[in-house]
C-alpha cells in the first residue's frame, strides 16, 4: 500500500523587495504518494524554484507544514534537517552538479559515502544502477568524458543511490536535446515507480509530462490547477487540452 510520502499544507513564503511584501508561495497543499512521479509547471516567477527550496529543507517557510516521511521539518533543528536532506532526499539538477574529478560510478558513490554506509553492497548496487540506466561501459569514466545525457543519467542514479524517500530534480533536461530530454525523463519515471520513491519535477516542458503521474501548475505562487489521469496529462503534454 503507498503512504504520503510528503505532505505540504497551507504553504506560505513571504518576501520583500522594496519595501514590498509578497508571497512567492501563496498557501499551497498537496500531497505526494510513494512510487508516485509528479510535475511542476508554470511561467518563470511563478514559484516553483521557491517550492522546490522548501521541499528540500533549504529554504525555511513563512508559515504552513511541510513533512517528509511523517517528519516535520519546522520542528526540526538545523542539524536535523541536515542529516533529513543527507538521507531522506535525492537530488538531480539541470547543471548536474557531477564532481569532475571523480568517476560515473564514484561520482554515485559519494552520497553512500557522505551518509557513511558505502561498502561492498553499496559498491555493487551502484554498478547494477549504472548499467540499468545504460552506462554499464561509462563506470571509470570522468564526466568531461561523457554527453550531456549520459551525465543526467548519473545523476540521477546519484540521486536514488541511498534509496532516499523524495526526489526532487530541478529542469534535469533544460540543456538536453529533444530526443535525450525524452529518454532521462522517461528513465527517471521508471525508476521512481519501481523503487517507490516520491519524485518532483520542475520543468518548464509540457511535452516532458506524459510520463507523470500528476501535473502540479502554479502561477503567481499559487498551485491554481492540478492535472490526473492519463488522458488528461496525454493532452496536456500534447498541447491540445481543452480548458
Amino acid at each position: 500500500m503507498k503512504h504520503s510520502a510528503l505532505e505540504v499544507r497551507d504553504l506560505v513564503k513571504s518576501f520583500t523587495v522594496d519595501g514590498i511584501a509578497f508571497n512567492a508561495v501563496d498557501h499551497v497543499s498537496f500531497k505526494v504518494n510513494s512510487g508516485e512521479f509528479v510535475a511542476l509547471v508554470g511561467p518563470s516567477g511563478s514559484g516553483k524554484t521557491t517550492m522546490l527550496s522548501i521541499l528540500a529543507a533549504l529554504l525555511t517557510p513563512t508559515s504552513g507544514q511541510v513533512k517528509i516521511d511523517g517528519q516535520d521539518l519546522a520542528k526540526m533543528s538545523e542539524t536535523e534537517r541536515v542529516k533529513l536532506r543527507r538521507e531522506k532526499i535525492g537530488f538531480t539538477f539541470q547543471s548536474n552538479n557531477l564532481i569532475p574529478f571523480l568517476t560515473a560510478q564514484e561520482n554515485v558513490e559519494f552520497m553512500l559515502r557522505l551518509n557513511g554506509v558505502l561498502g561492498h553492497a553499496g559498491r555493487l548496487r551502484s554498478g547494477e544502477l549504472l548499467a540499468r540506466l545504460g552506462l554499464a561501459d561509462r563506470l571509470h569514466n570522468l564526466p568531461a568524458q561523457m554527453s550531456g545525457g549520459q551525465q543526467q543519467r548519473v545523476a540521477i542514479a546519484r540521486a536514488l543511490i541511498h534509496e532516499p524517500t523524495l526526489v526532487l530534480a530541478d529542469e534535469p533536461t533544460a540543456s538536453l536535446d529533444t530526443e535525450r530530454a525524452f529518454q532521462v525523463v522517461e528513465t527517471f519515471a521508471h525508476l521512481i515507480h519501481e523503487s517507490e520513491r516520491a519524485g518532483i519535477i520542475v520543468t518548464h516542458d509540457l511535452r516532458m509530462c506524459k510520463h507523470v503521474d500528476r501535473v502540479l501548475q502554479m502561477e503567481d505562487g499559487k498551485l491554481v490547477r492540478i492535472y490526473e489521469g492519463k488522458k488528461e496529462i496525454k493532452e496536456l503534454s500534447q498541447g491540445v487540452l481543452k480548458h
